[in-house]
């Protein structure tokens, strides 16, 4: 494989964090009808529910940062891919509202994490030339997550 073919692929993959940011977004919303139904939530535990994950996403971009200087940027996405991970199935398979909870919280301390490690990480392998191309795919991506 050629030193431009893994740039791009390196870069897709640490950007996935990103259109998981975008798709955990707006599925929430496809769901909201049945997590009330399940849970037998109010409309305010039910909007604590949906927003459960966006909170994780701001915990998770303001702690990453010294994780991501300590452990190294690839390391960390590895690890918060691993997070991301075992909230999917979490939340997949959560026996109550709470490990939903917890799950749905974990996700977004992962998404978070990534929305700021993934941009630094392609940064730093791409050449100048096209530094900004490659990392505005992170934005692309949250948008595209989104459709």
């Amino acid at each position: 494989m050629n030193l431009k073919k893994k740039l791009l692929t390196a870069t897709i993959i640490a950007a996935l964090g990103s259109f998981l940011f975008g798709f955990d977004t707006a599925v929430i919303s496809g769901t909201t009808d049945w997590l009330k139904i399940v849970f037998d939530l109010s409309p305010s535990w039910l909007g604590f529910t949906a927003a459960s994950a966006l909170i994780g996403t701001i915990i998770g971009s303001i702690l990453v940062g010294k994780p991501a200087d300590y452990l190294g940027r690839r390391n960390v996405l590895f690890i918060l891919a691993i997070f991301y991970f075992v909230s999917a199935i979490g939340s997949a398979l959560a026996w109550n509202w709470i490990s939903f909870l917890i799950f749905r919280f974990l996700g977004g301390l992962a998404v978070g994490g990534a929305s700021v490690v993934s941009p630094m990480y392609i940064a730093e392998i791409s050449p100048a030339r096209v530094r900004g191309r490659l990392v505005a795919i992170t934005q692309f991506n949250v948008v595209l997550g989104i459709l």
